[in-house]
């Protein structure tokens, strides 16, 4: 990978960015008002005493987002204020056919929505499968948080996005998915012998290979066409002399 000095770092990501996830407009922030927040589960457990609630095989779904687990824990069932812990296989359906996939997770609920998420593994994993594409970014962390309100995925601890070609890691990328647009940080005091520093791999773009056409060859060129050979008869033995006549 190529290293990246710390003074035109910022200047080189805004320039090769474009290539690992192409802009789109901005989508807008998405609309909970008035959808209800869904929970179903293979089993829950309530403890009335502590005002706490455990679920297995979890699914919480509102609107297009959607949160699963092997295991889920939160105080009490109000979503106003909440904060809830899932462990296990954990998968969360964002906005922008965007997701996430990690061992723990911590998702917040505010004003009765999903305000943002925070997963962590070893590691932890994002993609995104673009509009109108068959093109998926990837991206993999050792923590990862989900801010809904702003739309982006912020990677810490060794991060790292691709397209499938190109990459880009650091100890901070902030990948936004509405604008598909990814800001790299590196540490304040990074130096060259270190990991705190931005890493850019830049796949070379080849060009398509173009056949070209036979060109086509002038009549003088063409080889002449065989003649038939005419037959020619073939010789006649000579015919017989006649005989002298006989002398008197």
């Amino acid at each position: 990978m190529a290293h990246i000095c710390r003074k035109s770092c910022a200047r080189l990501v805004a320039w090769a960015l474009p290539a690992l996830a192409s802009a789109s407009a901005a989508a807008a922030l998405p609309d909970f008002t008035g959808l209800p927040v869904s929970v179903d589960a293979a089993s829950s457990e309530v403890d009335y005493k502590t005002n706490t609630v455990v679920f297995t095989n979890v699914i919480i779904t509102q609107g297009n987002m959607r949160v699963q687990a092997d295991h889920a824990s939160a105080t009490g069932l109000n979503f106003a204020n909440s904060r809830w812990n899932f462990e296990g296989n954990v998968r969360i359906d964002g906005e922008q056919r965007g997701s996430l996939r990690s061992d723990q997770a911590v998702v917040e609920f505010r004003d009765n929505h999903i305000a943002r998420a925070t997963i962590t593994g070893k590691p932890a994993e994002f993609e995104q499968k673009r509009a109108n594409s068959d093109a998926v970014a990837r991206g993999h962390a050792d923590e990862i948080l989900y801010d809904v309100n702003d739309g982006t995925v912020r990677l810490t601890q060794e991060a790292w996005l691709s397209d499938g070609q190109n990459e880009i890691s650091g100890p901070l990328l902030v990948y936004n998915i509405r604008e598909q647009r990814v800001q790299a940080v590196a540490a304040p005091d990074a130096s060259a012998a270190t990991d705190q520093r931005v890493h850019i791999s830049i796949a070379p773009h080849t060009a398509a290979a173009t056949g070209k056409a036979e060109a086509a060859r002038p009549d003088s060129a063409k080889p002449d066409t065989a003649k038939p050979e005419v037959s020619k008869p073939a010789p006649q033995p000579p015919a017989d002399a006649p005989e002298p006549a006989p002398k008197s």
